[in-house]
């Protein structure tokens, strides 16, 4: 464990205070580096604790990001930070300290990098293992166009798992640009780091002499006279064996990528020294320095399950000294409800990206750990995986935020739907998440699931309804895909009676008015809607359409006992809900204005739940307002007329 961080006098920040830039950085002796490295943490600390964030990957790449900053040249440089959530440290140096306390608020300073913020920030980036390729892209253009300036990409063990970056390495090695790779090895993503590449990952000399003394070595042995087989290909094995002599091979080597390392990633100077000459040689340059996730801060160096990777806002002013406790969750009934679905089926085994903790696996890893498979940050493997546990017979349950299933789009549609395989998807995260983002709000998943053949789409109206929708998907011979949103649960509720699959739950019918056809948590905000309504004399039916795919077959009925309908979901308005209730009714012939309330067609900031969903008017009152509009194009003259035998309106 590190030395505890000591607040500095008064409360002030005078070297964190007077960098108003990464030149500023530059100007620092190694001893203000180390000051002002102990000062980024306590202000971290202080600072995140409060709003909430990502604290633990921050504390630990403080002398990493300080030395990026003094070895190279930012913004004309550009430093590309994969995942992003440990750029806070960056957004400190590149002058905006003073927004912390607006981070990851509405309309603040922004929990990952930001193009809209500073010059400094290149990408949008939150989702792992995209640097490599972002960085080579940039590089190559930059060589075509003659623009000055190096390249480097900031990647962690845990996103090197991501099979992307493996695609982007081997171009790199192929296309040999200058481009410095720095590999933060701290043995974690959220949880420890699945994989073996790390545990391989040998010291090999970042030495020009010693790259010149190989090319000697290689040009002399290739002028050698044949004996047996051609000069080059002795030349080739001998200048092998000699380089396995000098240091260990390592795949980065056989790739055609310089490696140097491992480095102690908080020794600034040699961390500096390296980048250095990273800096200078041509071609590209991996430096893998070893970090400490939660580095400084008692609370996230005790945490064995994920370092504090991220913390909940403080409820008072003052620092918490041990991790905030969390409300009860959707996540924790899935668990809970998983763990009870194992017991009595031995077929169910579970699935997880690097986020067992996050997913709500941990109970299942520890009662079932010959069940369960944590396949690192590769969401694709992983749902291919799962179609192979399948076709041996096994039920698997692959759990993955909603918005990184995005990425095995493909290995969904044709690896598990193409083969109709028993694989249960399990979306956490789904619709608006918060304070993380346009790239993490689950808003897409109803539209692109909806997309797919043979696969089942639901989702729950409250934790009861998750273990039932849950049991549901693992009694299924097919796919089927279950997604729930983030946040708390009043309680625990496990009730596994699996549901009839397409059918829907009338909630409340007080009339002929206005049908209310609602998913998800959006169930309650339509209830609400409706004693809204009722105030004003409007009579509305509630509907939890908790199966967006198959929809419930007595839809078309149930419309035409309404003069409107309004469909509410937290998914984007393009595809979803809104669009399966339109097709349906436009297939059956069944002519009634319809409202969508949704998620509009943009990508949304971040902000609380709360402030993100009552933009889009997710709310009772913009509900309400819909059914209005709604019922206003129902009663006006000379709009179409409904099929004989339907009563009129007006």
């Amino acid at each position: 464990m590190s030395d505890a961080i000591a607040p500095p006098p008064g409360g002030s920040w005078p070297l964190l205070e007077s960098i108003d830039g990464p030149a500023a950085c530059r100007a620092l002796s190694p001893a203000e580096c180390r000051d002002l490295a102990g000062e980024i943490r306590q202000f971290l600390i202080e600072t995140v604790t409060q709003t909430g964030g990502h604290l633990g990957p921050n504390l630990g790449v403080v002398e990493l990001t300080l030395a990026l900053h003094r070895v190279f040249d930012s913004p004309t440089d550009a430093i590309i930070f994969d995942t992003g959530h440990q750029a806070y440290v960056h957004k400190l140096l590149t002058a905006r300290r003073t927004q912390f306390p607006s981070l990851r608020q509405a309309g603040g300073l922004s929990g990952y990098p930001r193009r809209s913020e500073s010059p400094h920030d290149w990408i949008e980036n939150s989702h792992a293992s995209t640097s490599l390729s972002y960085a080579l892209g940039l590089v190559q253009a930059r060589r075509r166009q003659g623009h000055p300036g190096r390249v480097v990409a900031v990647i962690g063990d845990g996103a090197l798992t991501g099979g992307m970056a493996y695609e982007a390495l081997n171009n790199i090695g192929a296309l040999r640009p200058d481009l410095v790779i720095v590999l933060n090895d701290n043995g974690r993503s959220y949880a420890p780091t699945v994989g073996g590449l790390a545990n391989h990952l040998a010291r090999l000399r970042l030495d020009p002499r010693y790259e010149a003394a190989k090319a000697g070595i290689g040009d002399f042995l290739s002028g050698l006279p044949r004996v047996g087989e051609p000069a080059h290909e002795v030349a080739r094995r001998l200048k092998t064996g000699m380089k396995q002599l000098l240091a260990p091979q390592v795949v980065f080597e056989d790739l055609g990528i310089k490696y140097s390392g491992p480095i102690d990633g908080h020794d600034q100077v040699a961390v500096e020294r390296a980048l250095e000459l990273a800096r200078r040689l041509t071609g590209p340059v991996l430096v893998h320095v070893t970090t400490e996730k939660g580095r400084g801060y008692g609370p996230a160096e005790d945490d064995e399950i994920d370092k504090l990777h991220s913390v909940s806002a403080a409820p008072v002013a003052a620092v918490p000294t041990r991790p905030v406790a969390r409300k009860l969750s959707y996540t924790d009934v899935f668990g809970e409800c998983l763990c009870a679905l194992a017991e009595t089926d031995p077929t169910l085994v579970a699935i997880t990206a690097a986020m067992a903790s996050s997913a709500g696996l941990l109970d299942f890893a520890r009662l079932h750990p010959d069940r369960f498979y944590d396949v690192g940050i590769a969401e694709q493997h992983a749902v291919t995986f799962a179609a192979g546990l399948a076709l041996g017979g096994l039920h698997p349950v692959v759990c993955i935020y909603s918005t990184f299933l995005q990425r095995a789009f493909d290995q969904v549609c044709l690896d598990v739907a193409l083969h109709n395989l028993p694989v249960t998807l399990v979306l956490d995260r789904a619709g608006v998440t918060g304070d993380d983002g346009s790239s993490h709000h689950g808003m897409f998943d109803l539209t692109y699931l909806r997309a797919i053949p043979n696969l089942v789409l639901a989702t729950p109206r409250d934790a009861a309804e998750l273990g039932r929708l849950l049991a549901t998907a693992t009694a299924h011979p097919g796919p089927f895909a279950l997604r729930y949103p983030k946040g708390p649960v009043a309680e625990s509720v496990v009730d596994l009676r699996p549901l009839p699959i397409g059918r829907w739950e009338v909630v409340r019918e007080d009339g002929t008015d206005v049908l209310l056809c609602a998913a998800g948590k959006m169930v309650a905000v339509a209830d609400n809607a409706a004693e809204l309504l009722a105030r004003d004399g409007v009579r509305a039916t509630v509907v939890n359409a908790r199966f967006i795919k198959p929809l419930d077959p007595d839809l078309p009925a149930m419309a035409r006992r309404h003069r409107a309908l309004v469909t509410v979901e937290d998914n984007t308005v393009r595809g979803g809900l809104g669009a399966a209730v339109s097709e349906a009714l436009a297939e059956a012939g069944v002519l009634r204005p319809v409202r969508h309330v949704a998620l509009p067609d943009r990508f949304l900031p971040h902000g609380s739940q709360a402030e993100v969903l009552a933009d889009a008017g997710l709310t009772a009152e913009g509900v309400r307002d819909a059914a209005r509009a709604a019922l206003d194009a129902s009663a006006q003259p000379g709009r179409a007329r409904p099929p004989a035998g339907e009563r009129a309106v007006g």
